[in-house]
């Protein structure tokens, strides 16, 4: 297992020594919504989206906006209906309770409408360098297929699964790295395994093959 996890790192700073989020933001607010509209999203259609949200509304218009309004401006997204909801709740805790700014308190943040460990994660590692895993669909793939995984496991048990066998100092690139991977070569549909080096480790290419 060791040889296998050293063999996965080092492909992954191989292809991605500088991977980061994709997602687009300026202020702690905006990586938190865009990281809650995310789901289910791609993140180009999220920057495409935010882009133009954050030219009409700063936090605190968010939060008295009209919930129709916000949905307008984010129809383009899935589940609009509910992340408008979310977004407007969001903007609203955080003018009120924590004077319009992102704190670094996983409680907190997972007590907000929308806001899973997922986005938590991605917001902890991303704002305050609190090394975390963050298993979004592609993590999740690329883990099962390379049998760090189980096929039936749930997301956290991918994630507690994780953190015991890779390093702490390396969870939070990890999981940009992962995303990369799976958004980019280990896709759900037509994976790029030819040019893969981890064919040999992945349960995915065995069985395809």
């Amino acid at each position: 297992m060791k040889d296998k996890i050293i063999k996965i790192i080092d492909y992954m700073d191989q292809l991605y020594p500088d991977a980061r989020c994709e997602l687009n933001y300026k202020k702690d607010y905006e990586l938190l919504i865009a990281t809650v509209l995310s789901a289910q999203c791609t993140d180009k259609r999220v920057n495409m989206v935010t882009s133009d949200l954050w030219k009409i509304y700063d936090l605190e218009s968010l939060s008295k906006a009209d919930l129709l309004e916000i949905q307008s401006h984010i129809r383009s997204i899935g589940s609009f209906t509910k992340k408008a909801m979310y977004l407007k709740e969001i903007a609203s805790h955080l003018v009120q309770e924590q004077n319009g700014h992102v704190p670094c308190d996983r409680e907190y943040l997972e007590s907000l409408p929308g806001v899973g460990r997922k986005t938590c994660n991605v917001v902890l590692s991303n704002l305050f360098d609190v090394p975390a895993i963050a298993v979004d669909t592609h993590v999740e793939r690329v883990s099962k297929r390379l049998a760090l995984a189980y096929p039936n496991d749930s997301v956290n048990k991918v994630e507690q699964k994780l953190m015991k066998k890779f390093p702490k100092e390396k969870w939070s690139q990890l999981h940009h790295q992962m995303v990369l991977f799976g958004r980019y070569k280990c896709k759900a549909m037509k994976p790029e395994c030819k040019e893969c080096k981890l064919k040999g480790i992945c349960k995915y290419y065995k069985k395809e093959n």
